[in-house]
């Protein structure tokens, strides 16, 4: 082993407990946030495929004005505020692939 090997990499910082610290895939926060949406509004979600068209979801503007809050609250950015040519996603692959982008 050499000594940058047991160096400790500053770049990083420390953990606070022995917890491995996993980052949830952007598609996974997203679907599990329009799903709580959906439930605590009152609202039935369509099935979260790629081709789903946001107009066909089952959720209404509040809904997304919701998604989208959370989201930056989840992620810690919101890439229609950050982009300086915003085209709005059509699908919910459009959807995921827009923050996907924002990273």
């Amino acid at each position: 082993m050499t000594l940058t090997a047991l160096a400790r990499d500053v770049s990083r910082p420390e953990q606070d407990s022995c917890e491995a610290v996993v980052e949830t895939a952007p598609r996974a926060v997203i679907s599990d946030v329009f799903r709580s949406v959906a439930a605590a509004q009152g609202k039935t979600v369509a099935s979260l495929a790629d081709d789903l068209v946001l107009l066909n979801s089952g959720l209404d503007s509040l809904c997304f004005a919701i998604i989208v809050a959370t989201l930056e609250d989840e992620l810690g950015y919101d890439p229609f505020t950050e982009a300086e040519d915003v085209r709005f996603p059509i699908t919910f692959g459009e959807f995921v692939r827009f923050y996907d982008r924002g990273r």
